[in-house]
């Protein structure tokens, strides 16, 4: 075993070559640092006022200067070595928890949590912690799905994704629909506002004042909505609001209006009305479909942005704000754009229903 060497014997060799280091701009502060500890100590500094002068740790000091004893100042600038972590877990046990999370589920629960298979499998909370990371398992979530049942789902999809991929010439392409029960809430108090640090909060009573339904129609070629607020979603206000696009619109363009499969939207009397206009075509989407309506995008946005957080002392200023919503939206409109395209859909549907042995 290497004896180790004095303070003295490295004191007038090594002085230069530490003060040249203390004083070096390009040099790593850890460096710095040590060659500060070894030369106080050189100057005969007890260890306690060093680390006090330095503000570090006693054991820091006792550990640098132990380290140019041992080695002098090569020691300074190089970190000890350290031993890898142990695995604590053999392949077979790490094996057996996924398979356990996967395949199983505990005695009296839905699913697993950490606890639980910690003590199930006879390891420690952090070990399944960290498998269940390096894995990617989550068994506390769960998300939810809807597939169609639509007997046309493969003819409605191709329909409605060529609309958006490949639109007819001298036409305009429409997602309409209407976003119903919006609720005037009026909260009973003010919330706190943001801080750092806190989130902004929102009182959990509320007044109800009463419910609007907006229908929107958004054009795909520039994102600008034709949006009205009325009091019902029936047959009749979705006349109205059909009338309304009609006049909007340039009269010498066809339109293409994508809806869903509302019953308001297939009743006699629009029926009628379209006989009467053979400009407009209805595209449906298949049923349970509504993520195919483009026009959910903005209803998503627009409750993301003013409905939810809103406070509303009547059904009027309910509609107000939604009215200057859509001003300013159709002021710098933003374009929707589709990617996917009908046969990438069909077959995702497809390959779910053979997992969940739906498939027909």
């Amino acid at each position: 075993m290497k004896k180790d060497i004095s303070l003295v014997e490295y004191q007038q060799g090594d002085r230069e070559r530490l003060l040249k280091l203390r004083r070096e701009r390009n040099a790593a502060q850890k460096y710095v640092l040590r060659a500060k500890i070894v030369l106080q100590a050189l100057e005969g500094k007890n260890k306690n006022s060093i680390a006090q002068d330095l503000d570090i740790t006693r054991p820091t000091v006792y550990l640098w200067i132990r380290r140019y004893q041992e080695g002098g100042i090569p020691n300074l600038l190089r970190d000890a070595p350290r031993p890898g972590r142990i695995p604590s877990l053999s392949v077979e046990k790490e094996k057996a928890i996924v398979e356990a999370t996967l395949h199983t589920k505990p005695e009296n629960a839905t699913q697993w949590s950490v606890r639980l298979m910690a003590k199930s499998q006879g390891v420690s909370r952090m070990a399944v912690q960290r498998i269940w990371k390096k894995y990617n398992l989550k068994p506390h979530l769960v998300g939810t799905f809807k597939l169609s049942s639509d007997p046309q789902f493969v003819k409605k999809v191709k329909d409605v994704v060529g609309l958006y991929l490949n639109p007819p010439d001298k036409a305009l392409v429409l997602s309409v629909d209407e976003k119903s029960q919006i609720q005037a809430l009026d909260r009973l108090q003010p919330g706190l506002p943001l801080r750092q640090g806190y989130c902004s909060t929102q009182p959990h009573d509320y007044k109800r004042h009463g419910t609007t339904t907006l229908f929107a129609a958004l054009d795909l070629a520039n994102g600008r909505v034709i949006g009205e607020c009325m009091p019902k979603h029936r047959q009749t206000e979705f006349l109205k609001f059909l009338r309304r696009i009609d006049k909007e619109t340039p009269s010498d363009l066809d339109l293409h209006l994508i809806v869903d499969n509302y019953s308001s939207h297939k009743g006699e009397k629009v029926q009628k009305w379209l006989a009467k206009h053979p400009r407009i075509h209805f595209h449906f989407t298949p049923t349970s479909s509504s993520w195919l309506n483009m026009v959910e995008r903005f209803f998503s946005e627009i409750t993301t942005r003013m409905i939810r957080r809103g406070v509303f002392t009547s059904v009027q200023s309910l509609i107000d704000s939604i009215m200057e919503y859509l001003e300013k939206h159709n002021q710098h409109p933003k374009k929707y754009v589709w990617t996917k395209d009908a046969g990438t859909i069909i077959d995702k549907v497809n390959k779910c229903k053979v997992v969940l042995g739906t498939g027909h």
